[in-house]
């Protein structure tokens, strides 16, 4: 919550002071600018480029400040790390109440450290001071200061207060960079403040997931390349969209066109159509088995439904008045198909592709479940089993590269083969 607040916080400063300094700049003198209405306007409206830098930056800083990275200029609060100590107050089998102290030594998961030492000053009561060692992030074992002080195995004893506050079991009290917990059996477990950053086994720091990419790159993982992985990804992505554009765009074609066809698939396609791929993957396996054509037919299913209905739409967002001045030209059905449905349903079929582009590559992953050897989503499930998830990062930011690539490059080719959309 803290982040998407910060992240709100940004993003309405960025464009505030975005606006002000473009009121004081030079005036456009584009197309755009000439226009005396742009709101609603959708051929008015494109990708503000500061925008997009400022967003990726706000990320970046954001991941980075979260995470500890050397590389963010702020850092959120980090874990604590280092000595501390709290008192407690026990009361013994004769009703007598002493007190003694737990020295505390935080460090970072992973180093090997010694308890800290004890002051040879004090002690003169029953309760006897102790120390204990945590990993920052976690909490300590089960400390049992009864086992150190003196009667504390005998009936009647027990832990009374921490820090002066009255604790009991099961219950928690605020100490200086923590808190302490009493478990059922009497017992104190000390956790040290977390502070605001994530746990690198929960979110890496950018250089992490940078250095881990430079090395499976390098080395590769698990006995296959960087460049085989994604390479049997796309593969599978590439022909599956194949596949199911090749039988969904003729067959939305004759939903729109043909009410027989449309009564007889429409029922079909809209049963199938909110069904999500992941639950076809038990079918799939039974069907045609753990090899490339399960996968590659769970992402055929992925595409098929979205590009039937783009195509579908696209024939029913024609125009009329078009159809009829084709008609009152005399051009036969094959012309007014080819010369007017065509090219007017083309958008429509561009964007329900680059919809079922973005699904399959969502897909991929768990059609690689299915006892993949290679591909992106079997290095992210592999990594995931040994929480190594600067690898799991890392194949999460390269999908979507690859797949924010394959997006641009549909519209640039949206751009050259329709260039009429949005224009009457």
């Amino acid at each position: 919550m803290t982040i998407l607040i910060i992240y709100i916080v940004i993003f309405i400063a960025a464009m505030a002071i975005y606006t002000q300094v473009h009121k004081f700049a030079a005036k456009a003198t584009d197309f755009t600018s000439l226009k005396t209405v742009t709101f609603g306007d959708e051929s008015a409206i494109s990708a503000n480029r500061t925008a997009s830098v400022i967003s990726v930056i706000a990320i970046f800083l954001i991941w980075g400040a979260f995470t500890g990275s050397a590389l963010a200029p702020i850092h959120a609060p980090g874990p604590f790390i280092g000595e501390t100590s709290f008192t407690y107050q026990a009361r013994n089998a004769a009703n007598q109440t002493d007190d003694g102290t737990v020295y505390v030594r935080v460090h970072k998961v992973g180093d090997f450290v010694e308890d800290p030492e004890i002051p040879e000053a004090g002690n003169t009561g029953f309760a006897k001071d102790d120390a204990i060692k945590v990993g920052a992030w976690r909490s300590s074992n089960p400390t049992k200061v009864q086992n150190n002080d003196d009667g504390g195995k005998e009936d009647g004893y027990t832990v009374i207060s921490v820090e002066g506050q009255a604790i009991e079991p099961l219950a928690e009290v605020p100490v200086p960079n923590g808190i302490v917990r009493m478990t059922g059996k009497g017992s104190l477990v000390f956790e040290p403040d977390k502070g605001w950053q994530m746990e690198p086994i929960w979110l890496p720091a950018p250089e992490a997931v940078w250095g881990r990419l430079v090395e499976i790159a390098d080395q590769g993982y698990q006995n296959v390349t960087l460049m085989e992985n994604l390479g049997w990804s796309l593969f599978r992505v590439v022909v599956g969209f194949a596949l199911g554009s090749l039988v969904g765009i003729p067959l939305g074609y004759a939903m729109g066109l043909s009410s027989w066809f449309r009564g007889w698939f429409d029922p079909i396609v809209e049963f199938m159509r909110p069904v999500p791929p992941l639950a076809l993957i038990p079918l799939v396996i039974i069907w045609f088995g753990i090899w490339e054509t399960g996968k590659i037919s769970l992402l055929f299913l992925a595409a098929l439904w979205i590009m039937t209905i783009a195509a579908r739409a696209g024939v029913s967002g024609v125009n009329i008045s078009k159809v009829h001045a084709a008609y009152s030209l005399g051009a036969s059905k094959y012309q007014v198909l080819t010369r007017v449905i065509v090219p007017n349903s083309l958008p429509e079929i561009f964007t329900g592709a680059r919809v079922a582009m973005g699904v399959c590559w969502g897909t991929v992953v768990a059609a690689e479940l299915v006892a993949a050897e290679k591909g992106a989503g079997k290095m992210i499930i592999a990594a995931s089993k040994f929480q190594n998830t600067d690898i799991v990062m890392m194949g999460i930011i390269l999908i979507g590269i690859i797949g924010y690539g394959i997006d641009i490059l549909m519209r640039r080719a949206e751009n050259w083969l329709v260039p009429w959309k949005g224009k009457a």
